[in-house]
């Protein structure tokens, strides 16, 4: 299904809308029909929002001829006023893509073949009963995914937690917000974003750290160019070593050298103490921890970090002017700093820019530690990641006791002994053969995973039993004992939350294909199959459907900071609303923390912490320590230098991002024409200088080589940093020539065969973005780089 209108592939931000600082962004609806399609022909219009980026934006899927023949934005909402992005226009195409799984597969002699649901989920239940007689609970892992409603992550964290008895439940949010999460809870004490959209309209300036709006969320970045065309423009700080579409709208773009984040975040604390830009009364009376970051940032001048980041000093004193003395201040914070060189410590700095400040809880003041997918807030609320659903603390006795409540186990039953498995643990005790069933739903880690190599490697053991949960044979499905296929956005119903608290439904406008099933169904139809039971018999899982399965979240959310218990699908129904949503708060909570963090109390908190440098964890007298009122936490973090430095071998720093037409592994954006015909294949990016002084041109086949493996790719010219090489990590095998098998030569089109598999040690995040490569020509004009990319680089 060709797009027939390109404007939107060429202009992804359409037109400019331009209003004034405390005024509401007007309304602007984005509409794209199937050819043929006319208004008129649409039968219905069925609400849902996003699915191919974190933004949320609200949007209603027409039905015609009993199919989706499209999209519109929806004008009322909160979130985008009726805009849509690239990806909202055209993503749903993917459903109808020829080669969706419409039915289970089974291994049998070596093969992938198809079957009924009972052969395909009593395989899995006869494996999980094995296991759980043999081994034990311990071998059983899940992989689960951002895409999944909030419904069917919260029934799989039960089947999980409490029905199995695994601690290895984790989500591929791990791989691009992991660091959001411990961020939050480092400096608040608990998971949830401070601010609003909303701050956009009100705020004097934004600061971008690591987040390149433009591509990833553009209805947002739509938002702020149309704060730009006001007559009251915010300014704009970005930190980014390319220039990105933001860096080029920046009052201020400080391209740092990879992997030194930390310290460029220290000067910038360091000018803003200097010059007074501080708030001592709301300091005093929400925070602790301020003498001990005054103390650390000291010595940390512009001139220091100049020397480290390569960044002008100039430079750095204009953007901590621009920080120290905007009247309202927004911070966003994404993967440049999330899957970089001491991830965590670095966003927890823009916290504290915020906190020494009194930047919260106001319009026009708030942090936005942003998520990459559109339900990886539901991974992380539900507990389908390495935390307790609700936000509760593994390690507080009393919130396992309370979650056995809910769910009516002992608490015993709820594994609580050590923290629960980050995903990068789960491959690696894989790997080592203690984990011999591996559930994979809405994922793809033979591309998104670090170090490809060892994927495939891990997936190849035939004594791994894989379950694959997918809309397509991804590459990962070719190593599947069972693949399951599933319903898609627009195919069931759920509720999702995106990266500012706003809760949205989506509801079901048409059948899968085939007999595949949603997510939930196949969820609630294994628990079936297991018969888990709670203490007193009953069905541990005892919904039947999505509204269902919403209810018994509620009751899990009631009283936690994610409060769900006045958000019903009806209200839903007429536009997002944002948790907590309760009795006290029964319209929503726009902004967090306006009068402390009020969910940091020891017997409230949803951890006690970790060290910043080492990530060892820190129990409850160490927090009483700290935190004996339950304030917002000041921590400070030492600059240190990367891991994996450049030497004369690998010269250059390996940076990976995102692009605006793909999303993650191209398993639905690959599938639809006008996304895929924008930006078909991989690209690798070098400074014109650098790739002068390697004697490469544009559009020459290069291969980007690390220690662990290497990607070819055409290459592309952009004034990026000279020490630095980009690829985008989104492309794999699927629609290539080269083999996804055990024995793949660790060449291809994947970024991932190239990065390194150290991961954060607070978040566990994995570092994409500080690996060191070298660059050599394999020929001279190769291929033609992908369109997107002089549009917004060059």
């Amino acid at each position: 299904m060709r797009e027939p209108t390109p404007e939107r592939i060429a202009d992804p931000w359409g037109r400019r809308t331009p209003y004034e600082r405390g005024t509401p962004w007007p309304e602007r609806v984005d509409t794209e029909l199937a050819p043929g399609v006319r208004p008129e022909d649409v039968e219905r219009w069925v609400p849902s929002a996003s699915l191919l980026h974190s933004n949320g934006d609200a949007m209603d899927i027409a039905v015609a001829g009993g199919r989706i023949a499209g999209v519109r934005g929806r004008a009322g909402d909160r979130v985008n006023r009726g805009r849509l992005g690239p990806k909202d226009l055209f993503g749903w195409q993917a459903g109808a893509a020829p080669d969706r799984l419409a039915t289970p597969l089974v291994r049998r002699d070596g093969h992938l073949v198809p079957c009924d649901w009972d052969t395909a989920l009593e395989v899995i239940a006869d494996r999980t009963r094995e296991l759980l007689a043999g081994p034990g609970p311990e071998a059983i892992g899940f992989h689960t995914s951002g895409q999944l409603f909030l419904e069917e992550s919260y029934t799989l964290a039960v089947i999980a937690r409490a029905g199995i008895g695994t601690p290895h439940l984790d989500g591929n949010t791990r791989l691009c917000t992991a660091t959001a999460a411990e961020a939050l809870k480092e400096s608040f004490g608990s998971d949830g974003q401070p601010g609003s959209y909303d701050d956009i309209d009100h705020t004097d300036a934004v600061a971008l750290f690591g987040h390149n709006a433009a591509e990833t969320q553009p209805v947002l970045w739509m938002r702020i160019l149309d704060r730009l065309a006001g007559t009251s423009p915010p300014e704009l700080l970005c930190v980014d070593p390319r220039p990105t579409r933001v860096a080029r709208a920046a009052t201020v773009h400080l391209a740092a050298r990879p992997g030194t984040n930390v310290a460029l975040l220290n000067a910038l604390l360091h000018e803003v103490i200097r010059a007074g830009h501080t708030a001592p009364d709301w300091i005093a009376a929400h925070t602790v921890g301020f003498e001990r970051l005054a103390e650390q940032v000291s010595a940390c001048t512009p001139k220091w970090a100049a020397d480290i980041c390569d960044v002008p000093q100039a430079r750095i004193e204009e953007a901590a002017e621009l920080l120290g003395s905007a009247p309202r201040l927004v911070s966003t914070v994404l993967q440049g700093i999330y899957q970089s060189h001491q991830a965590t410590a670095a966003a927890v700095q823009v916290n504290n820019l915020h906190l020494i400040r009194g930047m919260l809880g106001r319009p026009g003041c708030g942090v936005l530690q942003m998520n990459g997918q559109p339900t990886a807030q539901n991974t992380r609320e539900c507990g389908a990641n390495g935390d307790l659903p609700g936000f509760r603390n593994w390690a507080d006795p009393a919130h396992v006791a309370d979650l056995a409540r809910v769910w009516n186990v002992d608490p015993e039953a709820i594994p609580h002994d050590a923290a629960p498995t980050p995903a990068m643990e789960i491959f690696e005790r894989a790997r080592q053969g203690r984990i011999r069933m591996l559930w994979i739903i809405g994922t793809n880690p033979a591309v998104s995973l670090p170090h490809l190599g060892r994927v495939r490697e891990t997936l190849s053991d035939r004594g791994l039993f894989t379950v694959v949960q997918d809309l397509f044979r991804t590459e990962t499905a070719h190593f599947a004992d069972a693949v399951l296929p599933a319903a898609t956005w627009g195919e069931k119903t759920g509720t999702f939350t995106n990266a500012d608290r706003t809760v949205h439904i989506s509801g079901k406008a048409v059948d899968p294909p085939g007999i595949a099933r949603s997510d939930l169904d196949i969820f609630l139809d294994y628990a079936r199959r297991m018969d888990f039971r709670d203490r007193d018999g009953g069905p541990l899982v005892p919904w039947t459907d999505a509204e269902s399965a919403f209810a018994a979240w509620q009751d899990c959310s009631a009283g936690r900071p994610c409060d769900y218990t006045a958000i019903t699908y009806e209200r839903l129904r007429n536009g997002g609303i944002q948790w907590p949503c309760n009795a006290e708060h029964p319209a929503g909570t726009e902004r967090l923390y306006a009068d402390g963090a009020v969910w940091a109390a020891p017997d409230q908190c949803e951890t006690y912490g970790k060290d910043l440098i080492t990530g060892d964890p820190l129990d409850r007298d160490d927090y009483l320590r700290l935190n004996p009122h339950g304030k917002a936490m000041i921590k400070p973090a030492p600059y240190v230098p990367p891991d994996e430095p450049t030497d004369a071998e690998y010269p250059l720093h390996l940076t990976t991002g995102r692009g605006l037409y793909q999303f993650h592994t191209r398993t639905k954006t690959g599938r639809v024409p006008a996304l895929n015909d924008a930006a078909p294949r991989v690209w690798a990016e070098l400074s014109p200088a650098t790739a002068a002084a390697l004697d490469l041109a544009e559009g020459d086949l290069v291969e980007v080589r690390t220690a662990r493996g290497s990607v070819q790719a055409p290459l592309r010219l952009a004034a990026l940093r000279d020490d630095t090489v980009f690829v985008p990590f989104h492309y794999g095998y699927w629609d290539t020539e080269a083999a996804c098998g055990p024995d793949a030569p660790g060449t291809g089109s994947a970024a991932n065969e190239a990065t390194p598999t150290q991961c954060d040690p607070v978040s566990q995040q994995p570092l994409f973005k500080t690996g060191a490569a070298a660059v050599t020509l394999v020929s001279r004009a190769g291929g033609t780089p992908s369109a997107s990319g002089p549009v917004w680089v060059a």
